[in-house]
């Protein structure tokens, strides 16, 4: 645990809160998080938070990482987003050879990749890499990114190439410099309005072959257990946002209440009734329980990383089973905080609207799909894990 440096970043994110917190209306407003902010959440390490220390990173464990995430989404969900996508940037980027690698954290450890996972592209192969066409939705941080990806169907002979699964195509993940892209602007959404999660384009772009990668398949030429399974590491951050979320919800309804809070036509104010006290408990455990579980799924999956990369696989079924359960119980909190907060709260500058907001659209994400429950399910029954049935 690199604990001096996880302080270091942690005490530099409380301090932005009040900051972040007074300039949420902003940040949904502009539909990014504005660069003068960007820029003190660069110096307060964020973005390099999981950078190897060779590369001038803090190379922080998991568990540090998560409760960044967690205090910035308790502050803004989208603040926490646009930095959790920054901070696995070099997750993704150690897919690509080493010398690439390098060469890309050669100039700083502040790297930020944008982009998407879907196969939404075309890489026609050509001599010494690919030409690269498509375009790429829910590209968080597009607007400051350094580099961009895309996941793509590899073509050749005008056919996609044959993939290592019988009957699928050979997928790869292109990577780009930012300027040589394309930001359309599409990210008009209910929630998590400032992460700029706009769609991303090229046409004809030539990829040398160094510069991609096998997203889900990939081998890490980077060593450390920060770098064994990136995209499972993405799934810890996801959980970690969502707790904050739910969190700074609790906070909201709980501020709104010990202020005299009263709904029209109640009896009592909020602190003073008996039925909102049992909802505001019910909640209170509900946090405490996916804050639980969290950490309990991280700390195996990280032991795993850190020990035994080979018993990875058996956890998978149990980390994305924890995300839905998670993102399904905080968005069950958010609500009941929402609704507690009556009419006031459906106004745009309500806190809990925003909360709201940015719950129900991460809740959307694929990979929080309750689908994902039925994995675990599957085991307990002895039945193959498969996604959808």
């Amino acid at each position: 645990m690199r604990e001096d440096d996880s302080a270091r970043i942690m005490a530099a994110v409380r301090d932005l809160g009040p900051t972040i917190a007074g300039r949420a209306g902003e940040i949904d407003g502009a539909r990014r998080v504005p660069a003068d902010l960007l820029a003190q959440l660069r110096a307060a390490g964020v973005m390099r938070m999981f950078v190897p220390r060779s590369h001038g990173g803090a190379e922080l464990e998991l568990r540090a990482g998560q409760e960044i995430l967690e205090a910035l989404a308790r502050v803004d969900g989208s603040t926490a987003w646009t930095v959790m996508i920054g901070a696995e940037s070099p997750q993704v980027l150690a897919l690509l050879p080493r010398a690439r690698f390098d060469a890309i954290y050669a100039a700083g450890p502040d790297v930020v990749l944008a982009g998407g996972s879907s196969p939404q592209g075309e890489a026609l192969v050509v001599e010494g890499g690919y030409r690269v066409t498509g375009k790429w939705t829910f590209a968080s941080g597009c607007e400051h990114c350094d580099w961009m990806i895309g996941n793509c169907v590899v073509m050749q002979d005008g056919q996609p190439s044959p993939g290592a699964a019988p009957g699928t195509p050979e997928l790869r993940g292109m990577i780009w410099p930012a300027a040589a892209g394309r930001v359309v602007d599409s990210w008009h959404a209910l929630g998590m309005r400032g992460t700029g999660s706009h769609d991303i384009a090229v046409e004809g772009q030539f990829v040398p072959a160094s510069d991609s990668l096998d997203l889900f398949a990939g081998a890490p030429s980077v060593a450390g257990p920060n770098f064994v399974a990136p995209v499972l590491h993405i799934l810890a951050h996801m959980a970690a946002v969502a707790v904050g979320l739910a969190q700074g919800a609790l906070d909201e309804v709980v501020t709104l209440a010990r202020g005299g809070k009263k709904r029209v036509f109640a009896r009592a104010s909020l602190a003073e009734s008996p039925v909102f006290q049992i909802h505001l408990g019910r909640a209170e455990m509900d946090v405490a329980a996916a804050r639980a579980l969290v950490r309990a799924t991280s700390e195996e999956f990280w032991a795993a990383c850190v020990a035994d990369p080979a018993a990875v696989p058996a956890i998978v079924p149990r980390l994305s089973a924890m995300l839905a359960w998670v993102v399904e119980t905080c968005t069950r909190v958010v609500d009941a905080c929402y609704r507690a907060g009556g009419a006031g709260a459906a106004r745009d500058a309500s806190p809990l609207q925003r909360r709201f907001r940015d719950m129900h659209t991460l809740s959307q994400h694929a990979v929080a799909a309750e689908g994902f429950l039925g994995q675990v399910g599957a085991l307990r029954l002895e039945q193959p894990a498969g996604f959808w049935s």
